[in-house]
């Protein structure tokens, strides 16, 4: 799990491509970390920062509208798919 790629995709085009070997922390270490005090279930998503690429870094930058498709995915892993919908402001 320390050589992975881990790449973002926005409808797409892969806006982030890194490794897991580029993390400050091992991922041996933050599972052994965070299940001291959480029960770690299978499904469990362990967020930990983003690597170089960020929308609002670019130039031009870069945010997600409605309609866009997020794809984050994990060599041996998988992908996880979101797509960005606009929220909805009820009445107050």
């Amino acid at each position: 799990p320390d050589n992975l790629t881990i790449e973002t995709r926005l409808n797409g085009e892969t806006m982030q491509s890194s490794s897991t070997s580029d993390m400050n922390f091992d991922v041996r270490s933050l599972i052994s970390f965070l299940s001291e005090s959480t029960t770690l279930l299978p499904g469990t998503v362990i967020l930990t920062g983003t690597p170089e690429g960020v929308g609002y870094a670019r130039d031009p930058p870069v945010f997600l509208q409605a309609g866009d498709t997020v794809e984050i995915e994990i060599d041996k892993i998988g992908v996880l798919e979101n797509r960005v919908v606009e929220e909805e402001v009820g009445d107050s």
